[in-house]
C-alpha cells in the first residue's frame, strides 16, 4: 500500500473516533459541559492535528511529503469522515 492511502486510511479512522468525541462533547452527555458544538469542533481538530503528527511520525516526514502531502491524504479525508458520521449521531439522536 502507498503512503497516501495509508494516511487516508489513518485518518479515516481517526475521524470515526473523533466524530463520536465531538458528538459526546457537543449532545451534553457531558453534564459540566452542557451541549458546546465550539468544544465538540476543537476536539475534532486537536484529534486531526495529533493524528497527523503521529502518521507523520510513523511514515516518515519525506514520505508524506510536507503540508501538502497532508492536507490531500490526511485531511481532507478527515474532515469528510469526520462531518459525515458527526452528522450521522446527530441525526441518530435526534
Amino acid at each position: 500500500m502507498d503512503t497516501d492511502a495509508k494516511m487516508a486510511a489513518i485518518h479515516a479512522v481517526a475521524a470515526i473516533g473523533a466524530a463520536y468525541a465531538s458528538f459526546t462533547t457537543s449532545n451534553g452527555s457531558i453534564a459540566a459541559l452542557g451541549e458546546n458544538q465550539a468544544l465538540g469542533t476543537l476536539v475534532g481538530v486537536v484529534i486531526l492535528i495529533i493524528v497527523g503528527n503521529l502518521a507523520e511520525r510513523f511514515l516518515g516526514k519525506e514520505e508524506v511529503g510536507g503540508f501538502k502531502g497532508w492536507l490531500w491524504s490526511g485531511i481532507i479525508p478527515f474532515v469528510f469522515v469526520w462531518f459525515m458520521v458527526w452528522a450521522m449521531l446527530i441525526n441518530v439522536h435526534l
